[in-house]
């Protein structure tokens, strides 16, 4: 016999070897439909899997995230076998779900959007055929001849260890390594899109060969596609790629894939998020610091990051020796924590940084600035004792709901992440760490989901998940407890008692990335950012150019006020003017003609329509100023 635990506590033994379809089908028909796999103590089995041991059950459905990720790897399968069947010359090569549904890579050639068409159609067909998801275990030597004709299958099985069990998964006539599971047959799969074509590289090299990458999405019910595909309409028009070219914020060049580059007015954007976030630093105690760049091997050595995360970090060499690119901003903090002596009395130590990083992301995932090689992280590290790790992070959950309010996000979800099995520290110290995140969010009384096994490394994590305007999540700050990464650098203080002790390291960002925090921004707002953000605030429209001089005078006074205004003073009409300050998305636009220079008085419109004439230009000034001090969202 063996004993589940269901989600709700309880408990209950089956037979060894039932599987997770027989216990779905007993609990309702209902959930038997909808099953996609089951979770035994946090490992994801195939349905059809006898269950041989003890464990913690669950039977994921589409509700969940997992349960989604295998629904749309099954899929991607699909395509494969789609595109095989259509192209049998193609050579498939991954296929795995990512956040915005799932891709597979193939070495073939070129496809057209018609093609794209034709492929879906076949999808269609091998989903009504309603083929199972067979796996089959085999040998290292086995797999090769199976794959024999496929060099990219034969490299990967050729950096398995030799005895190694390796999974193969047939649908249809379409064979593909894989670990697994899948849903029980392609008929689970109800709707499907085929969404881009891209170009990508073998493992994302450039050197390497060159990739056909098909994106699609699918879901359970052709409604949920419909849905989608009206969001996908909306998320459009918000791109922030799109947006940034139309008001020439920022733009990305093939000279340096995965890095922005970053226009004038885009700069004021970033500059202004910056400010702000150091306005909230001062205000609650925080030092800002500065480390360097490139940093020798043994520092990311001593912190783990050489074992842990030396596959996301770039390498150089400088006389000789190895140097690495920082990704992460905390062992240079360390070195400066390190620099002095410290005592009781100065803690909680908090320092900040606005720090450059950068991290190696394959080609295939780079996206706009939400997926970026190079950027600047919020960080901060407060280092403090054990007693002050709760008030601490109290403060830092404050200091992120102010950010994300300020900014116009009200909603958000909160996740506490625990221990990874890639991790350093001990269980103890990872059990209190935990303990003390979950005991602020509930001192806050904030709600907040587990995040099982997705801590980082050194220490679990608080994540804070904010909800845009039209109903995405966005992963943004996180709150982590290091009880490691001190201990390491042998960091110490003075304590009360007159003995040393290992101070704990919390650190902190609350955008994150301020390159992805301002994507996630100029999304929601569809680029019409708040006053205070906006690159241009007010545009001074001419009737004629004989009002160029009262323009003038507007701008001036306006520009001595702190504000940032351009006159728009070309030979065009007035109505032409306004359409192109709106298509800017200016916030205001005061148009200056005969009657307004003769009365010393502005014509005001907003970017929404709403005209207000005779109005004070000092008044006015007054009233942008006050909106720009309270950051007022309008």
């Amino acid at each position: 016999m063996v004993k589940l635990r269901f989600p709700d506590g309880s408990e209950k033994e089956y037979k060894k070897g039932i599987t997770g379809m027989e216990i779905a089908k007993e609990i309702s028909e209902k959930l038997m439909k909808e099953a996609i796999c089951i979770s035994l103590d946090g490992k994801l089995i195939d349905l059809t899997t006898p269950i041989t041991t003890d464990g913690n059950f669950k039977i994921l459905t589409f509700k969940d995230k997992e349960g989604i990720e295998v629904f749309r790897h099954s899929t991607a399968h699909v395509l494969a076998e789609a595109v095989i069947e259509m192209y049998p010359n193609a050579k498939p090569t991954i296929g795995p779900a990512v956040d915005e549904g799932f891709y597979y890579d193939f070495e073939m050639e070129s496809l057209t959007p018609e093609d794209m068409e034709k492929i879906e159609e076949r999808i269609k067909i091998i989903i009504g055929r309603n083929d199972k998801f067979e796996k089959n275990e085999v040998t290292k030597e086995e797999a090769l001849k199976l794959f024999k004709n496929n060099k990219f299958k034969t490299e990967m099985i050729n950096e398995l260890p030799k005895n190694e069990k390796i999974t193969i998964y047939k649908c249809g006539k379409f064979l593909d390594l894989c670990r697994g599971p899948h849903v029980h047959s392609t008929g689970m799969i109800k709707a499907v899109k085929l969404t881009k074509i891209s170009g990508s590289y073998w493992r994302g090299d450039s050197t390497k060969e060159s990739l056909q990458r098909i994106y699609g999405i699918s879901f359970n019910d052709p409604k949920e596609l419909k849905k989608y595909l009206e969001f996908l309409e909306e998320a459009k028009k918000r791109d922030h790629k799109k947006i940034g070219k139309e008001l020439d914020l920022y733009s990305f060049h093939d000279e340096g894939p995965g890095f922005p580059f970053w226009h004038p007015k885009g700069t004021i954007i970033y500059n202004k998020l910056v400010e702000f976030a150091r306005e909230e630093n001062t205000k609650r105690g925080y030092n800002e610091i500065r480390t360097p760049t490139i940093l020798n091997q043994n520092l990311w050595k001593t912190s783990g990051h050489w074992d842990n995360f030396r596959e996301n970090m770039y390498f150089t060499k400088i006389d000789n020796n190895e140097y690495a690119v920082k990704p992460m901003n905390c062992p240079g903090g360390l070195l400066i924590y390190n620099s002095r002596l410290h005592s009781y009395r100065e803690l909680p130590l908090r320092n900040a940084e606005f720090g450059y990083v950068h991290r190696h992301e394959l080609s295939g995932v780079l996206n706009g600035l939400f997926r970026v090689r190079a950027f600047t992280q919020d960080d901060a590290h407060s280092f403090c004792e054990q007693e002050q790790i709760e008030t601490e992070i109290i403060d830092m959950i404050e200091y992120a709901i102010k950010i994300y309010s300020t900014l116009g996000f009200k909603e958000y979800d909160i996740f506490v992440a625990t221990k990874p099995l890639k991790s350093v520290g001990s269980d103890a110290d990872w059990e209190r760490a935990t303990e003390n995140l979950k005991s602020a969010l509930q001192k806050k009384k904030l709600p907040f989901k587990i995040k099982a096994g997705e801590g980082a490394f050194y220490g679990p994590k608080i994540e804070f998940n904010i909800k845009d305007a039209i109903g995405r999540n966005w992963q943004c700050g996180t709150i982590q407890v290091d009880f490691s990464m001190p201990a390491r650098f042998k960091a110490e203080y003075d304590a009360k008692d007159g003995t040393k002790k290992t101070p704990v390291m919390i650190h902190r960002a609350i955008l994150g990335s301020v390159e992805r925090f301002l994507g996630v921004v100029i999304e929601n707002f569809a680029g019409k950012l708040p006053l205070w953000l906006s690159p241009v605030q007010i545009k001074v429209l001419t009737v004629a150019d004989r009002n160029a001089e009262y323009a003038e005078k507007i701008k001036e006074a306006m520009i001595n006020a702190g504000l940032r205004v351009e006159i728009d003073n070309k030979h065009e009409t007035i109505n032409k003017k306004v359409l192109d300050a709106q298509m800017q998305k200016v916030n205001y636009m005061i148009t200056v003609g005969d009657k307004e220079e003769e009365k010393k008085k502005i014509a005001v419109r907003t970017r929404d329509g709403e005209v207000k004439f005779d109005v004070d230009l000092d008044r006015f000034i007054l009233n942008l100023k006050e909106e720009v001090e309270k950051k007022e969202i309008k």
